[in-house]
């Protein structure tokens, strides 16, 4: 796999290894590189071309997008987005096709809200209840479901359910476990159940993104 950023795609084209393939290059070079090498279908227009076996980045600077395009192919959506996450950077990857991984809302201010988050982040929200949430928060369960979708703009049912489904996501990339035995892990007793929810909110049925992204 090759990689080329910005007019380095001018490299790749001229050992011909992009004659017949698709690719982008800065704008600047844009007239001049489809003059010079008319084999390559050169599509500027684009921030980054992949094409398989090789990715072109337009921008000067776009080191970062081709560095979490290969964590993406490589490691999986879910590394992918949590390095972007770490590196406090935008990442387009892959898995965007499918609903973009859960990134939950901390920073709004309610410390008992937040404290119900940071216990449903440490068990996976496996086998929580709406009492059981409220009582964490030391709040009446009407006030607690109030304050909760008003911190994090969800239910908690919804809440938790975009957990399970990232923990499942992972589990399907990382491991070879059944979809059965996932299910279970991330808490569903119901595998049927548990794959019409991931698929609602994914896009995919589990199996299709297991083939597609499992590494």
């Amino acid at each position: 796999m090759l990689g080329g950023v910005c007019i380095g795609s001018i490299l790749l084209a001229r050992s011909g290894l992009l004659d017949g393939r698709s690719a982008t290059t800065h704008w600047s070079s844009a007239e001049s590189f489809a003059a010079r090498y008319p084999a390559v279908r050169l599509e500027a227009d684009k921030p980054i071309v992949d094409d398989g076996d090789l990715i072109t980045t337009a921008g000067l600077m776009a080191w970062s997008d081709l560095g979490l395009r290969l964590v993406d192919r490589l490691m999986g959506p879910s590394l992918a987005a949590d390095t972007a996450r770490f590196l406090v950077i935008e990442h387009s990857d892959s898995a965007s096709q499918c609903g973009s991984n859960f990134a939950p809302i901390l920073g709004h201010g309610d410390a008992a809200i937040l404290k119900v988050q940071h216990g449903l982040q440490a068990s996976g929200a496996v086998e929580v209840s709406l009492a059981a949430m409220a009582q964490e928060a030391g709040l009446e369960e009407r006030t607690f479901l109030r304050r909760f979708r008003q911190a994090t703009g969800l239910k908690p049912t919804e809440y938790c359910q975009h957990l399970r489904v990232g923990k499942a996501r992972q589990m399907l990339e990382f491991t070879n476990g059944t979809i059965d035995h996932i299910a279970w892990t991330v808490g569903y007793q119901d595998p049927s159940a548990f794959r019409a929810l991931f698929k609602r909110i994914t896009g995919l049925a589990p199996s299709d993104y297991r083939r597609r992204f499992g590494v």
